[in-house]
């Protein structure tokens, strides 16, 4: 079986406080290459320290909704990647409903 890699990379311009004003990423295998992003969210399990190292950055132009929604669409994927994982149906449903009740006290969701 022939080896091979993949590489996504992320590109963070910053301003003089450091703070970023565009992030752009590029994927080798998705035909994806400079694209923009306002804001990402990456989490990496170490596998030495049996922790999680969390990068989360957004530009000065990412509203406060859109964060919002992003928060919301990340919980919802991640109670879909727990459920493929584990087979934990019922843990994944509940943390469908929390995200469902949160985007509702965020506004983000009516009723």
């Amino acid at each position: 079986m022939a080896h091979h890699t993949s590489d996504i990379k992320f590109t963070i311009d910053l301003d003089e406080n450091k703070v970023p004003q565009r992030i752009d990423w590029s994927a080798s295998d998705g035909g994806i290459n400079h694209a923009q992003a306002k804001a990402m969210l990456i989490s990496v399990w170490d596998k030495k320290e049996g922790d999680t190292l969390k990068i989360d950055l957004w530009t000065k132009d990412m509203l406060a909704d859109e964060m919002k929604q992003m928060v919301h669409q990340t919980l919802l994927g991640l109670a879909d990647t727990l459920q493929r994982a584990t087979g934990e149906d019922d843990i994944a449903n509940g943390m469908r409903e929390f995200t469902k009740d949160l985007g509702k006290r965020m506004g983000i969701l009516k009723g």
